[in-house]
């Protein structure tokens, strides 16, 4: 089994800064593609940013030169930076993993429980 614990989120000031992480941990062979997923209330889940396993990462558009997302592949860990906030970046966060079991050795999406992130004066 695998399980995906984040943390980081709260309640932050407009232009303040705030760092998400998502660890992984169980019957874990390998990690590929890591990704930072929001929603906010009454709108659809977006994508914010992703990393692959060699570290090339992409953005949203709405997000691009605010936020960073990088990885330890040793922890199993992905981080998600995310500065100068503003009050349209609150919204629920979620991690998205796709992980090879060390068990079966196929790969699965695994998604962590999500953290709020509020952008407020």
């Amino acid at each position: 089994q695998v399980q995906l614990v984040e943390s980081g989120g709260g309640l932050v000031q407009p232009g303040g800064s705030l760092r998400l992480s998502c660890a992984a941990s169980g019957t874990i062979f390998r990690i590929d593609d890591m990704a930072w997923y929001r929603q906010a209330p009454g709108k659809q889940r977006e994508l914010v940013a992703t990393i692959t396993s060699g570290g090339t990462a992409n953005y949203a558009d709405s997000v691009k030169g605010r936020f960073t997302i990088s990885r330890d592949s040793a922890k199993n860990t992905v981080y998600l930076q995310m500065n100068s906030l503003r009050p349209e970046d609150t919204a629920v966060y979620s991690c998205n993993l796709l992980i090879v079991s060390s068990v079966s050795f196929v790969n699965s999406n695994y998604w962590g429980q999500g953290t709020q992130v509020t952008v407020s004066s």
